[in-house]
């Protein structure tokens, strides 16, 4: 049976891609030589839940339990700050740039202080997908972006060191839509699409 190796997530603005981008070319061109997979900028999202191959028939579930996760969900406030690497300790794997969402953006623009509404978005769809058949995730949600996957460890704790040392200054963008995407693994990278867009009211 055919499947789509499959991820619900949010999208990075242009500008919020751009700014990162510039962080990843300034370690880059600081320690060239350490390897290391880096995210294309086109690429850059906030993943929600990765579900790993799902068949192709069971799409359609997925975008149906987003669906029904955001009707009750507003657009909202997410702050894009902090840099850091999995695991914390030890030789790093991953660097990342942290995210956490400050308050729903009503209508009439005056913020509300909700400092858990990306939170409660994640468990909408957690439920919704449990609903419809997928298991839940075993992890705690820890809201990030994944900007490089360290290949080799010669580099990597000076590679992961400039990059916490670099930081990441706050830049803020209403979250408007959820997204269902595929992605495929290519040669030249992963190449990700759109299947399905949920917009936040």
């Amino acid at each position: 049976m055919d499947s789509f190796r499959t991820f619900i997530a949010i999208e990075m603005p242009r500008d919020v891609r751009a700014r990162i981008a510039k962080h990843i070319a300034c370690l880059r061109r600081e320690l060239p030589d350490v390897r290391a997979g880096w995210s294309r900028e086109d690429n850059l999202h906030l993943t929600l839940r990765f579900l790993g191959n799902v068949p192709v028939n069971d799409i359609t579930k997925v975008s149906d339990a987003v669906v029904n996760a955001t009707e009750s969900v507003s657009s909202f406030e997410l702050t894009i700050s902090d840099c850091g690497t999995f695991p914390s300790h030890g030789r790093p794997a991953v660097l990342w740039i942290g995210a956490g969402s400050t308050g729903i953006l009503p209508a009439s623009s005056v913020q509300i202080p909700s400092p858990s509404e990306l939170d409660r978005l994640y468990t909408l769809i957690e439920n919704e997908l449990d609903v419809a058949g997928f298991p839940r995730e075993s992890r705690p949600f820890g809201p990030h972006l994944t900007i490089a996957r360290l290949r080799r460890p010669q580099g990597a704790r000076q590679l992961a060191d400039l990059h916490k040392s670099l930081g990441f200054s706050p830049i803020k963008f209403a979250v408007s839509e959820v997204v269902v995407f595929r992605s495929e693994l290519l040669p030249q990278g992963s190449k990700h699409t759109a299947i399905s867009r949920h917009v936040l009211f």
